[in-house]
């Protein structure tokens, strides 16, 4: 008897020794924190929107989907005469550009003004005649609020002016990586030189 009150307090030190060394460590909880704090976007990230949109192939979206890619977008609509072929050829201008020097792929975005018209079928129909079928290319369809909020953040102004018409903005405007915008350009035809240049310059980081 006199040997098992020895044993006792030697088998409780024993116990108290394995629990502390089985506690998780600050080490641990430090790691989760740094994960959780890198799923944070700048303040003034697109990918903080809560909003979602309609692809053209009928798949819904928000714009922190593409978080991690460079983005040019810009808002058009397809009834559109006048302008927005031009903005059109002019993406396509900046995308062949970029092509040919960026080794990384880049999302080109075109968010329709009149959601009304342009639903998801519109919008692939439009991809396709303007040989944009491609998945670089994505064409959205939001709710008319997302869309005025959107275009608020682009500085886009749009009025519908009549059925099917619309005076609108033209500005193509680029996104890093981040969903933070860091260059536009403003006009139809204009030099688009410095838009390719930060294009480029985004995806070599």
């Amino acid at each position: 008897m006199k040997k098992m009150k020895y044993y006792f307090p030697i088998l409780f030190l024993l116990f108290v020794l394995f629990s502390c060394n089985n506690r998780p460590s600050d080490e641990t909880t430090t790691t989760e924190s740094a994960v959780e704090a890198t799923e944070e976007f700048d303040e003034m990230s697109i990918f903080q929107l809560p909003s979602t949109w309609k692809t053209q192939n009928n798949e819904t979206v928000e714009f922190k989907d593409f978080q991690g890619e460079v983005l040019v977008m810009v808002m058009i609509y397809t009834s559109c005469k006048a302008a927005c072929p031009r903005l059109v050829a002019d993406m396509r201008n900046i995308e062949a550009k970029v092509k040919s020097e960026a080794k990384k792929p880049v999302k080109y975005i075109l968010v329709s003004i009149d959601p009304e018209t342009d639903t998801p079928e519109r919008l692939k129909a439009f991809a396709i005649e303007n040989q944009m079928d491609t998945e670089q290319w994505i064409f959205l369809q939001g709710s008319d609020e997302n869309t005025r909020e959107f275009a608020n953040i682009l500085a886009v102004k749009y009025k519908e002016i009549s059925p099917l018409d619309f005076s609108h903005s033209n500005i193509i405007s680029v996104f890093n990586q981040q969903g933070v915008l860091v260059h536009q350009q403003e006009g139809l035809g204009v030099d688009n030189e410095t838009t390719v240049d930060k294009i480029i310059e985004l995806v070599a980081h």
